[in-house]
């Protein structure tokens, strides 16, 4: 019976005009261009210099911030009055002013990140001009060159995973719905299970095809590859499209129609999505936002798929967050089976 119901499935998928467009478009755009543009690094950063001392070290300073490719000199104003009126008119980012061998950093604060960021920049090269370089020295062991793209690819494939595997299958319930055709399944002998799981099976393929898409762009796009083992990576994604999938049904049997599912599925992807890690720091949220975490499918795949792709990490680095997705993907698995209704 279910070989029937999947091959109902593939059938409406194959014949929806739009459907088989957007499963394949929708990763190549995402994968191509957002490790572009989600990039928390700060450039571009202009800043004026007040220079009163005009001495060789001063001037050494202004070269530098020249050189940088974090900064844009905006060139030297007499005084600060005149670079105070090119922040207020957003013209510049940051003023360093130099004075009897001092250092002022005035930074613009209606951009946070930026202003903080970029004065901690600054500082860095004003520390380095002025004082005698440090011995020490920085060995990174992992993601050696700092790219911020080997960090959000990853996250990009949670999140591709989570849109077509939680979406795509809520979407099918409701639209069988507004059909009527899902009350012809509901006067067959049909179980629930075989329902459920030809509902299920057809977008964890696809999720599956996804994900090996993403990886094939990752190498040939940007040249960075998985330095654990594959199957591990596999093994989360199904984890991950197991969870996403059942509550994309679970959500689809308690609306009535598109509107509704589409505005509920969007509501918790985006808190699970931004509580999960992928783009800040979790220690850095408040303790209740952090308690969160521990019941976030998405942290604890995010955390384990950075572990794997990145540091190269086997099962025993990852088995805490395996088990924790195999727990939270089951009982969601159960409750989406159970909120299904059928009347025959």
């Amino acid at each position: 019976m279910i070989k029937y119901l999947l091959q109902k499935e593939f059938l409406q998928i194959r014949r929806n005009s739009f459907m088989p467009k957007i499963i394949f478009i929708f990763p190549i755009m995402v994968m191509c261009v957002m490790p572009w543009v989600m990039n928390q690094e700060v450039k571009n950063i202009r800043v004026d210099v007040v220079d009163i001392d005009h001495t060789t070290h001063s001037q050494q300073l202004v070269h530098q911030i020249e050189a940088s490719n974090y900064f844009v000199f905006n060139g030297q104003k007499a005084t600060y009055q005149e670079a105070m009126k090119d922040i207020e008119t957003s013209m510049a980012d940051i003023i360093l002013e130099i004075r009897d061998g001092k250092y002022l950093i005035a930074a613009n604060a209606v951009n946070g990140t930026k202003g903080s960021i970029g004065s901690a920049y600054l500082s860095q090269i004003v520390s380095g001009t002025v004082t005698a370089p440090s011995a020490s020295s920085v060995l990174t062991l992992y993601n050696k060159l700092q790219s911020y793209k080997v960090f959000m690819i990853p996250a990009l494939m949670g999140i591709l995973m989570m849109m077509l595997c939680g979406f795509l299958p809520a979407l099918n319930i409701v639209g069988e719905k507004e059909k009527g055709t899902i009350e012809q399944i509901n006067v067959t002998p049909v179980s629930k299970w075989s329902f459920i799981l030809a509902k299920l099976i057809p977008y964890w393929i696809i999720g599956l095809v996804v994900l090996t898409l993403c990886l094939v762009l990752s190498w040939l796009v940007y040249g960075i590859t998985c330095q654990g083992p594959l199957l591990l990576v596999y093994l989360l994604a199904i984890l991950l499209a197991l969870f996403f999938s059942s509550f994309g049904l679970i959500v689809s049997n308690y609306s009535d129609t598109m509107q509704q599912a589409m505005l509920v599925m969007w509501f918790f992807v985006v808190c699970l999505m931004l509580l999960s890690g992928l783009f800040t720091p979790v220690r850095s949220m408040p303790d209740w936002a952090y308690l969160t975490t521990y019941i976030n499918p998405m942290h604890y795949f995010a955390d384990a798929i950075r572990t794997v792709f990145v540091r190269g990490g086997g099962f025993q680095t990852i088995a805490h967050q395996v088990v924790a997705l195999a727990i939270i993907a089951s009982v969601m698995s159960v409750w989406a089976v159970q909120s299904y209704k059928k009347n025959n």
